[in-house]
């Protein structure tokens, strides 16, 4: 079985389209975070698994722990948000 290649948007555009990123309860499974990715005019575009996140990103402590995870969610925004 083949994957489907994913692409991404540029950082710029990525910031261009981005309103907020939410840590929130996944309505599915209320024990579980996602992080869902809201357009400027508050539309939902797309979420990400909280674990998986901190995981890759590995955060310490303090105020940059955001910033860092912020950063690696604009690099990571599919293309095809654009669709919607």
């Amino acid at each position: 079985m083949s994957e489907e290649e994913i692409s991404f948007l540029s950082v710029e555009e990525a910031s261009r389209i981005i309103g907020a990123i939410q840590e929130e309860e996944d309505i599915q499974d209320p024990e579980h975070r996602i992080l869902t990715v809201y357009s400027k005019d508050d539309k939902e575009l797309c979420w990400f698994d909280y674990d998986e996140v901190i995981a890759d990103v590995n955060p310490g402590k303090g105020d940059d722990a955001k910033e860092m995870v912020s950063n690696y969610i604009i690099r990571r925004i599919p293309s095809w948000v654009l669709d919607m």
